[in-house]
């Protein structure tokens, strides 16, 4: 998503799980604005573990690259329990992963981005931030209808009358593939990038990071790391095929 020139020099705050996709997000804001500050939120996650995976995230990116560790500002954490007790899901309570009646999977958090959004809004008013980036997609993703494009801008709009502001809300994965946001992490950050995010995000719901597989971190069977895996191989088949 190009930026005007003015928007380089404004502060950004990425929602930041430690997650391979905000990952990607992180990285990507970092190479377009000045001020770059990061939001994780502990809602009684069943994968909780994905939050301790965050300061080595940051620290790793901050290492790479001098500009980037000039523009990374503070790290926030929010509590928001009350998503955990409204919540009958797989995402938030022990229980088998399974698709619904509804079609979708049971480790959809009813409400849960809609939720960060607009507290994260409410921080970026404090912190005198206009943009928001997030790492909602509806390529390669589960069907979680709070990540669609059109439920993105509808809040947008929705948070702009509310708060009387101006936010941009911005979706640098919404189109992309799994395949292609590796894709953009190596475009940005090279493969140091790539492995950084490999070894250190976390992305599978159960919280399991015993086994370190080619793709990072998970049991391979849930449905994050099946998007995860596929993704990682279609990213190495495209490089292959350019060797």
């Amino acid at each position: 998503m190009p930026l005007a020139e003015r928007d380089q020099h404004e502060a950004a705050i990425v929602l930041f799980s430690g997650g391979q996709d905000s990952a990607s997000c992180l990285a990507w804001a970092l190479a377009r604005f000045n001020r770059v500050e990061t939001l994780g939120f502990h809602y009684g996650q069943r994968h909780a573990v994905e939050l301790e995976c965050r300061a080595a995230l940051r620290e790793g990116m901050a290492a790479s690259n001098p500009l980037w560790r000039e523009r990374l500002g503070p790290d926030h954490t929010l509590p928001l329990d009350a998503l955990h007790m409204v919540s009958e899901t797989a995402l938030t309570r022990e229980a088998e992963i399974t698709i619904t009646e509804s079609g979708l999977p049971n480790t959809f958090v009813p409400g849960r981005n809609l939720l960060f959004l607009t507290f994260a809004a409410a921080l970026a008013a404090r912190r005198t931030i206009r943009h928001i980036i997030t790492g909602v997609c509806e390529t390669d993703y589960s069907g979680y209808p709070d990540c669609r494009d059109d439920t993105i801008k509808s809040l947008q709009v929705s948070l702009n009358l509310g708060m009387e502001r101006r936010y941009v809300i911005h979706t640098p994965l919404m189109w992309l593939s799994k395949a292609e946001t590796w894709m953009l992490a190596e475009e940005l950050g090279g493969q140091d990038l790539v492995s950084l995010i490999n070894r250190e995000s976390h992305t599978c719901y159960t919280g399991q990071r015993e086994t370190l597989h080619p793709w990072g971190y998970g049991c391979g069977t849930c449905p994050a790391c099946h998007l995860r895996q596929t993704g990682w191989e279609a990213y190495q088949a495209r490089k292959a095929e350019h060797a």
